[in-house]
């Protein structure tokens, strides 16, 4: 386990937590929506649906808004979402993934296409980058819900495969199948998460400037804008002083 923290990441977590609230309730909903309409409309019966709800709940999401979005996948609204994943690279040759749920499979590929092209990137193919990540579990606890050492050893306990910790929080990996027995576990030992989500992590990552670093993060910024999009992953690595002079 590594157990540290990586500058990386700094960027693409601050850009969360500032969006606006009002989108990312939509989003939120949107994939809890999808969720109940893939599955039982339970999350006690539904592992996609319950970790929706969960992260909605940890982004306070009202109630009757998680509970109208499970409500609208029963109905015959007209809304029927698909799921599309999209590949490229950015400034610098970074790679990106982008995650999106879409009534309008043309309209989206027109924006995400866009984006790329007017942020100094490029849209690839399917899987042209992809083979890059490891599609595994992400867990993420404030920092108030322990030091490193307790967090570490709570993972290590729970069966995980990595852990990240910093001033910020922490963020603990499982593999795609233990994700569910994991997510019970640390529960139990740390209380609930503030999320716990399927991601692409990478395996490598590439380091880019200050210049292509800012680029990078206006194209990520644009993307995570658009209301199809739910999740955007890079492989970037930026320098401590550029990832703080960045995110400020």
């Amino acid at each position: 386990m590594a157990g540290h923290s990586h500058a990386k990441n700094i960027m693409h977590r601050k850009g969360k937590s500032d969006a606006a609230r009002s989108k990312v309730f939509s989003k939120l909903a949107r994939e809890i929506t999808v969720a109940a309409k893939l599955g039982m409309p339970d999350p006690a019966f539904n592992a996609r649906l319950r970790l929706a709800v969960q992260n909605a709940r940890a982004q306070s999401m009202p109630k009757d808004n998680i509970d109208r979005a499970i409500k609208k996948a029963a109905g015959n609204d007209g809304e029927n979402y698909e799921e599309i994943r999209y590949e490229g690279y950015g400034p610098g040759g970074v790679a990106v993934i982008v995650e999106a749920l879409t009534d309008n499979r043309n309209r989206t590929a027109s924006n995400v296409r866009s984006t790329f092209s007017k942020n100094g990137g490029a849209l690839g193919e399917t899987n042209s980058v992809g083979f890059m990540f490891d599609r595994v579990g992400e867990i993420a606890y404030p920092a108030s819900a322990g030091d490193a050492d307790k967090v570490m050893e709570a993972a290590i306990e729970a069966g995980a495969d990595d852990v990240e910790s910093d001033e910020d929080g922490h963020w603990i990996y499982t593999s795609f199948e233990s994700m569910a027995d994991v997510s019970a576990a640390l529960e139990k030992a740390l209380g609930e998460p503030e999320s716990a989500k399927f991601i692409f992590r990478p395996q490598n990552y590439v380091p880019v400037d200050a210049e292509k670093g800012e680029t990078l993060m206006k194209l990520i910024a644009i993307l995570e804008d658009d209301d199809d999009v739910q999740n955007v992953y890079t492989n970037v690595e930026l320098s401590d002083e550029d990832a703080a002079r960045l995110a400020s």
